[in-house]
């Protein structure tokens, strides 16, 4: 089992509260795939079964997807004719809503709604009223209380009550940012709210995010990462000290004890080697 330390001192005003709503042992799954295209196929494969099993459960599944250039093809494999995973998905009972989005209108290029309309949702029957965006075009703190309003609307939630999504779809930045969690931004230290505004000063700009403790409430989290650029980020924030204000991406520790990753070759070259393609590690405070 790999422990990590204390916390940081830079981080000793908020470990009693952070660390006293996280498991004490994570298991981390990963699944490498040999490159990015059976890594798009595997993500595609992962996300439709998590959605049947979602229906097959409770009627309905509601998960949270994330923007940038990595799920991209998994979203295009999803709408695909051609392939399986669009036939196994009864798109009239899924809901779909966003882990983050940046502050733009949705036909901005750098707008994640407008990458997942191109390559999924102007493709498959989902309803727009199971769609649930992100409202980036407003003032970003009246966007994230809206999106908050919306996420307690589609989930009938009442006074503290938090979401749970049956899936979580994550990237991870080359800084250790997931959603729009960068490292020392205010967002890190918000526990209370199910949506956020995050300015993050290394871009000069807005970001509206989830919340950690609301990804960690879902039933499955899982990171989709590629590339040898993240190879390094990766191996320190699984195996490196704990230091969520420098690598956000620690602060996903879901409550049910379970973490999964889809990595390519590349991204996977500095973790323990795997035995048929599959790996497991145990994360310890």
């Amino acid at each position: 089992m790999h422990c990590w330390p204390a916390m940081a001192a830079n981080g000793a005003n908020y470990k009693r509260p952070r660390k006293e709503i996280m498991p004490k042992i994570t298991r981390v799954y990963y699944q490498v795939e040999k490159n990015k295209e059976a890594l798009s196929h595997a993500a595609a494969d992962w996300i439709a079964s998590s959605i049947e099993s979602a229906i097959a459960a409770s009627g309905v599944a509601r998960i949270a997807i994330s923007g940038g250039n990595t799920p991209r093809r998994a979203f295009e494999l999803l709408a695909d004719v051609s392939q399986p995973f669009r036939r196994r998905i009864d798109w009239s009972r899924l809901f779909l809503f966003w882990v983050d989005e940046r502050c733009v209108p949705p036909g901005d290029k750098d707008s994640n709604y407008r990458m997942t309309r191109e390559a999924l949702l102007s493709k498959v029957p989902l309803p727009e009223a199971n769609i649930v965006r992100i409202e980036g075009e407003l003032d970003p703190e009246e966007a994230a209380a809206r999106y908050e309003s919306a996420i307690r609307t589609k989930f009938r939630l009442e006074g503290a009550e938090v979401p749970r999504f049956d899936l979580i779809e994550l990237g991870m930045g080359d800084d250790g940012h997931t959603a729009s969690l960068f490292p020392h931004s205010a967002a890190l230290d918000s526990m209370m709210r199910l949506a956020v505004a995050n300015h993050v000063e290394a871009k000069n700009s807005w970001r509206i995010t989830l919340t950690w403790p609301v990804i960690n409430h879902a039933s499955k989290v899982f990171f989709l990462i590629q590339d040898a650029s993240k190879a390094q980020v990766l191996h320190d924030v699984l195996l490196g000290p704990y230091q969520p204000e420098i690598w956000p991406s620690q602060l996903i520790r879901p409550k049910s004890g379970e973490l999964y990753l889809l990595l390519d070759e590349d991204a996977a070259a500095l973790l323990p080697p795997t035995v048929g393609g599959n790996g497991v590690l145990e994360v310890g405070r």
